[in-house]
């Protein structure tokens, strides 16, 4: 049955209805149309234009449509053009003509926009759960690691020593930001489209805000052109999750590397790898690695719904479908890389003394022994340059800047005394750092305490 079939004399040509129906795809919304539908014809009753005996018919044969979907004992079949004629037409089936009465007041443009996002809103609330447990990981490992030294980068170059609590706080703080792009995004898509029409409103005297309200809306949405054509919602969606993706990816990349032979910093669960084919001796990080590629599938998903609407003009069109696919796509595609890296970082065994050997090495406590010269009244300029001198002496003599004597110290400045040896040590390096932000013990029991704080908040939510 099609909902527009009074204006035509003949059949759609089957390649055009296969072409057009979207039923393959917006199935996966039969619960949240049902959802807008039974809060429709409940405000229509409240309002007079249906009967109570008329909603309490169609409520039942609604919710008898949707357990029987759910249980398997109603297939979804794709005669339907979408999910919306699907259920409209069984609805009728049901109970009669007073099936008919179901779209009084509504189109299927601001239906459609109300599936969309009482479907994106359940789903950002799955994704918060997600990325709550992931970063309830996050904060667990960081905890147990604050003396877990390792060497941290600029440029993939060993650069100074930090711990790995400090390094996993850098993308807990990623992660944090994520978050609050969800809560955000939540927030600014949470008004009500049911009731826009197909672009211009209604004459009947709906109740938006009592619509609004039936499912949990912060209020009715306040332009009817707007209302069916917007989908700033979902491209904000799809930009907080292509960024989440992005941070994802960052890690990943670097546990690939640190899984290699060349770093063995850490063990990945032998659940979250796989082998070789021929080659016996490998274990791959497979999922890291997927996880890193599947972060273009959902930069391609921003990329091509922001190109869609680019050139529509107002108001509903139909090049508006293609947004169904892509974010559905989207989302199950961050649900499952965020769940997947949860189980594969919690399961991780980190290696202490490799990560902690690889920041003695490189240099590491180079800038300290500078700032020990500063500390001494030398011009940090010239420091600077005095301890190139002796990192030289040091690549020459294949050893490290601990193992230099002082005399050889002292040949590049004679203010260097044997308390030189404890100003560059490794754990001094650390832990001396203690300004906000930085990783030294002190200041990462600060943000630990807060991010206890911050999650203890969100859980809430």
């Amino acid at each position: 049955m099609k909902l527009w079939g009074g204006r035509f004399t003949k059949e759609t040509n089957e390649l055009v209805h296969n072409f057009n129906a979207s039923i393959g795809f917006d199935q996966k919304f039969y619960r949240q149309d049902i959802r807008g539908s039974i809060a429709h014809v409940t405000m229509l009753a409240k309002q007079g234009i249906l009967t109570e005996e008329e909603r309490e018919r169609i409520v039942s044969g609604l919710r008898s449509i949707e357990a029987d979907i759910a249980s398997g004992a109603l297939e979804i079949t794709g005669e339907h053009e979408d999910i919306h004629s699907f259920v409209e037409a069984h609805l009728i089936a049901r109970i009669g003509d007073a099936g008919k009465k179901l779209h009084t007041g509504r189109s299927r443009n601001d239906q459609v926009a109300l599936d969309m996002k009482l479907y994106v809103r359940d789903e950002v609330e799955e994704l918060k759960t997600l990325l709550m447990q992931l970063m309830n990981t996050m904060q667990r490992l960081m905890e147990e690691h604050l003396d877990t030294y390792m060497p941290g980068f600029t440029h993939l170059q060993k650069a100074q020593p930090v711990t790995l609590s400090h390094h996993l706080g850098a993308y807990m703080e990623m992660f944090k930001r994520d978050y609050d792009r969800l809560l955000d995004l939540r927030r600014r898509m949470n008004y009500c489209p049911l009731g826009a029409g197909a672009l211009a409103g209604t004459t009947y005297p709906l109740d938006r805000a009592y619509t609004a309200e039936l499912l949990g809306f912060d209020g009715p949405t306040l332009n009817s052109m707007d209302s069916v054509s917007d989908r700033d919602y979902l491209l904000e969606l799809l930009s907080a999750l292509s960024i989440l993706m992005m941070h994802l990816s960052r890690f990943c990349e670097e546990i690939i590397l640190w899984n290699s032979n060349e770093y063995r910093f850490i063990e990945l669960d032998d659940a979250y790898s796989t082998g070789s084919s021929i080659m016996p001796q490998k274990k791959n990080p497979d999922i890291a690695e997927l996880i890193r590629g599947k972060t273009g599938r959902v930069y391609g998903a921003l990329t091509s719904l922001l190109t869609t609407m680019k050139g529509i003009p107002l108001a509903y069109n139909k090049d508006m479908q293609e947004d169904k696919e892509l974010s559905f796509d989207a989302i199950d595609t961050a649900k499952g890389c965020l769940s997947l890296f949860d189980g594969m970082l919690s399961t991780a065994v980190f290696r202490k003394e490799q990560m902690k050997k690889s920041a003695v090495g490189g240099f590491t406590n180079a800038t300290d022994a500078a700032d020990y010269l500063v500390n001494h009244g030398v011009p940090f300029r010239d420091a600077h340059g005095m301890i190139g001198q002796l990192v030289l002496l040091c690549i020459e003599k294949n050893c490290a800047l601990d193992d230099l004597t002082l005399e050889e110290f002292r040949s590049v400045s004679p203010v260097f005394d044997s308390d030189i040896y404890d100003a560059i040590s490794l754990s001094t390096c650390v832990e001396k750092r203690n300004t906000v932000g930085a990783p030294g013990k002190q200041a990462m029991e600060q943000i630990l305490q807060k991010n206890r704080e911050q999650l203890a908040v969100w859980a809430k939510l």
